[in-house]
């Protein structure tokens, strides 16, 4: 049998989160969003799940496979939610898991991705698989490449597909697969967020309900100096960007990875100065 999921609370200490999740592959941190911001998060997103079409196709077979005909996506959430860009997206928890586990292999991190996966009934379960499975080309070993987490917008039940998680799978030799007893079931109430390591294995889980739709959010941050999965610069348009917290701009990615300081160098520069820094001064 696998160990289960550690369940803690948003109050508790960042390290013992980072302890956790280092030690387990991933942590249920109950209360990421208080009732207050999981409303306002809800009713601000509700119009955009409202236009999200379950079955669109998608950049390839494979992830048309992978989500399947009864999950509703909303992408780009920077762009469209000012609530995401300025509390959800900054959440002063997820950043200091992300000090602990990204900053020791990068001068800074940044969104990877982020979008509303509304599943709905007969949503099947998901291939298991790790996240860091997109850098492929990544050689190993390697330090943790990226932080993610579900967040619960609704709760998470044994029936509606919360997220299932193989606790312990981020110290296995990539062929070794995952048995049944082995694949714990995230279930915890809204606000709630699963957190996991990149090399955690994990997948959606079917939704066997007549009638309930799984809300929730995956977010996750990766290292500065890789390609993210979602395009945030064409994602984000220019106005929005200019209108947001720095630390939020940083976030997605319009700030430079200067490694100067340790030897290395700079990448995503303009005009060889710092983006986040013309956007500041008003020359971009």
């Amino acid at each position: 049998m696998a160990d289960p999921i550690p369940t803690l609370q948003a109050s508790d200490p960042t390290p013992a989160v980072v302890s956790a999740l280092e030690e387990h592959g991933a942590v249920i941190v109950e209360g990421m969003l208080d009732a207050e911001m999981l409303a306002r998060f809800n009713a601000e997103i509700d119009p955009l799940i409202e236009q999200a079409r379950p079955d669109r196709s998608y950049l390839n077979p494979a992830l048309d496979m992978f989500y399947g005909d009864r999950t509703r996506n909303v992408t780009g959430i920077a762009a469209k939610s000012r609530m995401f860009a300025t509390e959800v997206l900054c959440h002063p928890m997820l950043l200091g898991v992300c000090d602990a586990i990204l900053l020791p292999s990068c001068a800074r991190y940044q969104l990877n991705v982020a979008q509303i996966l509304d599943r709905g009934p007969g949503a099947e379960t998901q291939l298991l698989h790790r996240d860091e499975a997109v850098w492929a080309h990544m050689p190993r070993p390697h330090p943790q490449l990226q932080l993610a987490s579900v967040i619960a917008l609704v709760d998470f039940t044994e029936d509606n597909g919360a997220t299932q998680v193989v606790p312990g799978s981020h110290r296995w030799p990539l062929e070794r697969e995952a048995l049944g007893g082995e694949v714990i079931k995230a279930v915890m109430p809204a606000g709630s967020a699963v957190i996991y390591l990149g090399s955690t294995i994990h997948g959606g889980g079917a939704n066997t309900t007549a009638g309930d739709w799984r809300r929730g959010m995956h977010l996750s941050y990766v290292l500065g100096w890789l390609r993210t999965e979602e395009n945030h610069y064409l994602g984000t348009p220019l106005e929005v960007v200019r209108a947001l917290p720095r630390q939020a701009q940083e976030l997605l990615g319009f700030a430079a990875h200067d490694a100067i300081e340790i030897g290395g160098g700079y990448l995503g520069a303009v005009d060889l100065s710092d983006p986040v820094e013309l956007i500041a001064t008003g020359r971009l």
